[in-house]
């Protein structure tokens, strides 16, 4: 559909959209075949005349056939310095154990253990209150280290 939420078009833009050389379309204006506004030294095409003159039907405008519901996502990543394979294994457990609960919002847990250096990246992605609570058990795993 031709017009789609635009008003006006420049006559470049008109001989782009129908694949025709610009000065083909300034003839057409000019022999009063497609109406046109002088705007300065250029004219504008109006959507709804351009319509007419392709045979177009005007473009409606644009409706939500979606319903949108907002949705908050956090993403968290904790690095965690000097933690040993048991460390990890704890950490993994219990944040795990926290991600596969079915009764809320879903939460996603990525880790990464780099042993060579002792390091640890947990990485959280879920809605915010998913994520605190992931990260206040990952506070109680590290207190009691």
């Amino acid at each position: 559909m031709i017009g789609s939420g635009k008003q006006l078009y420049a006559v470049d833009e008109v001989a782009d959209l129908l694949g025709l050389h610009v000065k083909t379309v300034r003839g057409y204006v000019r022999a009063g075949k497609l109406p046109a506004t002088r705007v300065g030294k250029s004219y504008r095409i109006a959507a709804a005349d351009l319509a007419e003159f392709t045979g177009q039907p005007p473009a409606l405008p644009a409706r939500e056939t979606v319903r949108r519901v907002r949705r908050v996502e956090t993403t968290t990543i904790v690095q965690v310095d000097a933690a040993g394979p048991e460390t990890v294994r704890r950490i993994g457990a219990m944040v795990g154990a926290a991600a596969g609960t079915e009764d809320c919002e879903p939460l996603r847990v990525q880790t990464i253990y780099d042993e060579e250096r002792a390091e640890l990246k947990v990485i959280l992605f879920g809605g915010p209150n998913r994520v605190g609570a992931a990260l206040r058990l990952l506070a109680l795993v590290l207190e009691d280290e």
